[in-house]
């Protein structure tokens, strides 16, 4: 079963009461401090315009740790060549933006609404979200967006105008100071850049680590 989230209160529920799918809960809202206090908590937003607000814990999360990310040599040549200028939280609404409105196959919409566009924008102002931008000439091609939360960086989409671009951001991310990058649910792009499925339990348990000062 999966619960429904009270108005009044931010508590959720249990992850490891998450239905097969990873749905745990629906209802509630997208403010700075719901949010925060899922994501502490491994639970993140996953809907569609029109739908009511739906929590998700999957049991088991794909990540990449950044020390296994595989870099292939046409890519270290394009980094090499310095191809693209790679920036952080410069064009954070910008980003987010084209992450909803770039076609992807298999998908006829997006699930990152107005809604959660304003919410993820509340958080980029706050310093909790955060975006890794991707120029080339001065034009905005790629990139990618999330919550940092202690030494994970929770990421939530990327997008890609031209070949690499994405992945470009992606390895740009892995060189910072982070422990774990969370990549929610696993598609063949991730799993080919060296991402891999972890339990819930181990992502929690890396996620809830304080980052020492």
């Amino acid at each position: 079963m999966f619960f429904q989230l009270s108005e009044d209160e931010l508590i959720f529920p249990d992850p490891r009461l998450a239905e097969a799918d990873g749905l745990l809960a629906i209802g509630g809202d997208l403010s700075v401090e719901r949010l925060l206090n899922a994501y502490s908590n491994g639970i993140f937003p996953w809907f569609s315009e029109g739908d009511p607000i739906l929590w998700y814990a999957p049991l088991e999360r794909c990540v990449i740790f950044p020390n296994k990310i595989k870099i292939s040599k046409s890519m270290k040549k394009v980094l090499s060549d310095e191809t693209f200028v790679i920036t952080i939280d410069k064009a954070f609404k910008e980003v987010i933006v084209n992450c909803a409105n770039t076609p992807r196959k298999g998908q006829d919409g997006t699930w990152i609404t107005n809604e959660m566009q304003e919410a993820y924008i509340n958080l980029y102002k706050l310093g909790f979200a955060h975006s890794i931008e991707v120029w080339l000439n001065k034009t905005l091609v790629g990139g990618l967006y999330g919550l940092k939360m202690n030494s994970v960086f929770c990421g939530e989409s990327m997008f890609s105008h031209v070949s690499n671009a994405s992945k470009a951001a992606l390895i740009y991310l892995s060189k910072l100071n982070i422990d774990l990058i969370d990549c929610q649910l696993p598609n063949d792009h991730l799993m080919s850049l060296g991402a891999e499925m972890i339990s819930n339990e181990a992502y929690l348990e890396i996620l809830q680590q304080e980052q020492p000062i």
